[in-house]
């Protein structure tokens, strides 16, 4: 999803979103608001500086309409199948969500099941059926198994 920065020394910049980090209002851009830190010398390593990404607050970025690459504020509306989806506030078009893609690169929609993959029936099926009996008195009961004797009590302090 393409944004661009409104305030700070990246202004008018567009870059990806990375990640969201919504317990904080953020969001990471790839590649923009990098500040950098420095490790120093331990030994004989001189040290070097590494960039990182900070995160940006959501109200100091904006979407990028896609029919124009602007900056837009954008409005949620119903399609005329009943869908809903986000609409350009300046020029009305839509603008697609992003494909939700996992850690490890799978599309949910997208994935389609393998041959030692377990069916939806299987995994709907009832195989367990809860009794007031412990384990060892179910066994006995399918093996046959009777006792007579009492059990003896047992305190539990």
């Amino acid at each position: 999803m393409q944004v661009e920065i409104l305030k700070g020394k990246d202004a008018g910049k567009q870059g990806k979103v990375s990640q969201v980090i919504r317990a904080r209002n953020w969001v990471i851009l790839e590649g923009l608001n990098t500040h950098y830190r420095y490790f120093g010398k331990i030994g004989e390593h001189r040290g070097t500086y590494i960039a990182s990404e900070a995160p940006l607050l959501v109200s100091d970025v904006m979407l990028v309409d896609p029919s124009d690459r602007k900056p837009s504020g954008v409005d949620w509306r119903y399609t005329e199948e009943g869908e809903k989806v986000r609409v350009s506030a300046r020029t009305g078009r839509i603008i697609p969500k992003p494909i939700f893609q996992r850690k490890d690169g799978i599309v949910p929609e997208q994935w389609k099941d393998g041959p030692k993959d377990t069916s939806t029936e299987d995994t709907l099926e009832s195989t367990y059926t809860p009794a007031l009996r412990t384990f060892e008195e179910e066994v006995m009961e399918k093996m046959g198994i009777s006792e007579t004797s009492l059990r003896r009590k047992s305190y539990w302090y």
